[in-house]
């Protein structure tokens, strides 16, 4: 599995949905692009950066660092997904599960309508 931020969000923050994401937690993988938006989310709710290192270790999650073969990707996604507005770190999130083979877990449910080839699993 493969997460968009908002699912580790609903994971965190125990929102609805999030009972899908923890049965897949020891399998999740997130591109380091995707992380920092985590990141910077948990700091925007206050956490030290000593917690948020800490919540985020808790997760076990597999970080794949966005290299030039993810960002060739991510590019090439960006005329297919323009017109529903998808941000860099969302074409991250979709280069990363299509290189992996894997599926994305997300609350976004106008991704569920791309026509990627990407399989794209809506958690709430």
């Amino acid at each position: 599995m493969f997460w968009k931020i908002a699912a580790i969000l609903a994971l965190l923050n125990n929102e609805p949905g999030s009972d899908r994401v923890t049965n897949v937690l020891t399998e999740a993988v997130i591109s380091s692009v995707n992380l920092s938006e985590v990141v910077a989310r948990l700091a925007d709710s206050g956490m030290s950066k000593t917690e948020v290192r800490e919540v985020i270790s808790t997760l076990g999650l597999d970080i794949i660092h966005f290299d030039t073969e993810l960002a060739y990707r991510a590019g090439m996604l960006r005329p297919l997904t323009r017109q529903v507005g998808l941000s860099f770190g969302d074409r991250a999130c979709l280069a990363l599960g299509e290189s992996l083979g894997l599926p994305i877990l997300t609350t976004d449910r106008t991704w569920a309508d791309l026509e990627l080839g990407i399989n794209v699993q809506v958690i709430r």
